[in-house]
């Protein structure tokens, strides 16, 4: 595994790369908020041998840079698009979790033809509701109150199963450790792009490439009915449920989670 950087436009991009030799295709790990590249050091290391895999931290997170604090999954997807451009990637398949779905599918909107495949884990289409944006900026709130660590605490509580608090404490603590390091300024502009985030409902019917849908069966931040709702709308996919996981399937049963994208990536695109 190598930590790199790029300059991608006006930033600096920092990403994991798991190489392979003569890849047949290149899978792209968009992680979730407020989360890092980190997040994906088991998928990469899980791939098959003829996989290469990139997993970068998406402007103003991890060691990713940012010239200005006016987000959004537009501009995320812009970036995403042009790092593919500036690695002179090709056959790409996009895997996105939570904010990372909502990239994917705003990139494959925009540039379809970037992309060979997708797979998307609990995450959905819709924009935020009301409720959904108020949370959000009461989260705002919270930072600039310099409560930080009570945020955090109550985010964690919401990505996790209890069985999952209480036994893998490892996997808890990692991701309090990456929170707690990610900006005051990236997590307030990030909500505020989140909750400013479009419908991309419209695009589910467009997706002409193999996807695959995943959700953890305890996931309490996305609904089986915002799932549902991906899985239909998408003529071809697959959807995967993730038994006693939570939001973070990824994380949370890793040997699942990796046995699905694998699979998946046998299925349609390994020789």
């Amino acid at each position: 595994m190598e930590t790199l950087n790029t300059r991608s436009g006006n930033i600096s991009i920092s990403y994991l790369l798991k190489p392979s030799a003569n890849p047949q295709i290149t899978v792209v790990f968009l992680h979730g908020f407020p989360f890092d590249k980190s997040t994906w050091l088991k998928q990469l290391d899980a791939l098959p041998e003829t996989v290469q895999g990139i997993a970068y931290d998406i402007r103003g997170f991890g060691d990713s840079s940012s010239d200005h604090f006016f987000f959004s999954i537009d501009l995320f997807a812009k970036d995403l698009i042009q790092l593919i451009a500036d690695l002179n990637l090709s056959n790409c398949i996009l895997c996105g979790i939570s904010m990372g779905g909502y990239i994917a599918l705003r990139a494959f909107e925009l540039s379809p033809e970037t992309f060979k495949g997708l797979i998307l884990s609990d995450t959905n289409c819709a924009a935020d509701s009301n409720e959904s944006k108020i949370k959000r900026f009461n989260s705002i709130e919270l930072i600039h109150a310099g409560k930080k660590a009570e945020f955090t605490e109550g985010f964690l509580t919401n990505l996790f199963p209890e069985n999952t608090l209480i036994n893998s404490t490892d996997t808890v603590e990692f991701l309090r450790i990456v929170i707690l390091k990610t900006q005051n300024e990236t997590i307030c502009a990030t909500q505020l792009a989140l909750a400013s985030r479009t419908d991309t409902s419209h695009v589910l019917a467009k997706i002409n490439v193999p996807a695959l849908i995943i959700r953890g069966e305890s996931d309490k931040l996305m609904s089986e009915e915002q799932t549902m709702h991906l899985h239909q709308g998408i003529s071809e996919s697959e959807l995967v449920i993730i038994p006693d996981s939570g939001h973070l399937p990824n994380l949370d049963k890793p040997d699942g989670f990796n046995l699905a994208i694998n699979s998946f990536l046998h299925k349609h695109f390994l020789s």
